[in-house]
């Protein structure tokens, strides 16, 4: 079965898969990488800010991209909400 690398882009990260997944076709390819997205973004976006792009970019074994998958997150606030300040990272 063919192995395909699912690396990650997000903000100013960029995360090269090493090891791979095996996938028996290209509509599995594109399962992995849908699902894949979701997961990144619930553990990104509560310390991202309020627009931010997560991608994956799906490699064959010949190390050519093969499918690319982009999700977007945008929050806005509205009317007379105040800003929120920001939080501080914590020291450590």
């Amino acid at each position: 079965m063919p192995r395909y690398f699912f690396d990650i882009c997000y903000g100013s990260t960029f995360a090269r898969d090493p090891t791979g997944s095996e996938c028996d076709g290209m509509v599995a390819v594109r399962d992995e990488a849908v699902r894949a997205l979701p997961a990144i973004a619930r553990d990104e976006i509560p310390r991202g800010g309020d627009r931010q792009a997560f991608t994956v970019l799906v490699r064959d074994e010949n190390d050519i991209t093969v499918y690319t998958a982009t999700l977007m997150f945008t929050g806005l606030w509205i009317g007379d909400s105040p800003l929120p300040e920001p939080e501080e990272e914590p020291l450590g």
